[in-house]
């Protein structure tokens, strides 16, 4: 299982998933209103490394966070 996490304004429980890639999440995430306006502007990183391909293979225990853009000062 993958775990995933959902960061900042999102404000969304932490879910586990049965996928091998991130193309298999985003078909998950599409489906899901509350985080499906934040998929084309988050950042993504896998066990605290930022990404920038949809197709790193992911194996059971990673975790997945979407880190939405913020305003900072």
């Amino acid at each position: 299982m993958v775990k995933v996490e959902f960061l900042g304004p999102i404000n969304k429980e932490t879910i586990e998933v049965e996928i091998s890639n991130l193309n298999d999440l985003s078909e998950i995430l599409k489906n899901d209103t509350l985080v499906a306006t934040w998929l084309d502007t988050c950042a993504v990183a896998i066990n605290d490394n930022l990404i920038s391909s949809r197709d790193v293979e992911l194996k059971d225990g990673d975790r997945v966070s979407l880190l939405p853009p913020v305003c900072g000062g």
